[in-house]
């Protein structure tokens, strides 16, 4: 059985003291009081814990309960695809294959929250794709603001963080790796569009094919980097 560790303590009394992201925690004088442990085993676990963002140090304010993002994850994957890519870009396919497994996963419960609905600030995301496309230019701040939006509606705020992860570990690793991507930014465009017409109107089958569409540009990218 692995020994329980300082930061495992603390971690425990933050869930007993029921402490929630934003919460101070005890100074580090308590923290030793409380845990039975020295200062600097304490001043090693809040290092720990600090780089894991479940608690956020403020020098000269305290230490506070972090907001327990997936930042951590996303530097440590962008690292591990630019380190071993490998000969296949072996990396960057299992990133794209995660996220389309996302949409794929998700597409139902998205279909029935926005069934029915319009969406103005979607709409509009989809619009300026459209028109950046057009005029040959990328859009990621709308892509990212698009994939998130969709899952806003969803009673859970995890799936939109990984969501938003590996969207984030994608685009920062794509460029790293020298893949040509395809030129054919228009049609990963409109298919935003064709997502989020399909789940207004309640369709998951062509909300499948939108997203089939949305991958094919990459998809056609990395193979030809294979050839």
């Amino acid at each position: 059985m692995a020994k329980t560790t300082t930061s495992d303590r603390i971690k425990d009394l933050i869930l007993s003291d029921g402490l929630r992201p934003g919460d101070l925690l005890p100074t580090e004088g308590e923290l030793c009081d409380r845990l039975g442990v020295s200062r600097s085993n304490v001043r090693e676990a809040i290092r720990k814990l600090s780089t894991l963002d479940i608690v956020d140090v403020r020098h000269g304010h305290g230490t506070y309960v972090g907001e327990m993002t997936l930042d951590a994850l996303v530097e440590a994957l962008v690292f591990r695809g630019v380190l071993s890519p490998g000969d296949d870009l072996r990396a960057l396919r299992d990133v794209v294959e995660v996220r389309r497994a996302l949409d794929f996963g998700m597409s139902e419960a998205i279909v029935r929250s926005l069934q029915g609905t319009t969406n103005p600030e979607l709409s509009a995301l989809v619009d300026d794709m459209v028109a950046m496309a057009k005029d040959g230019k990328s859009f990621p701040q709308q892509d990212r603001a698009f994939h998130t939006g969709l899952l806003s509606a969803l009673d859970n705020s995890l799936v939109g963080q990984l969501v938003a992860a590996f969207w984030d570990v994608h685009t920062a690793v794509l460029p790293r790796l020298n893949v040509a991507v395809a030129a054919d930014l228009e049609q990963t465009a409109q298919a935003h569009g064709q997502m989020l017409e399909a789940a207004q109107s309640g369709d998951v089958e062509a909300f499948h094919a939108a997203i089939t569409i949305h991958y094919d540009p990459i998809a056609r990218a990395l193979d030809r980097d294979v050839v």
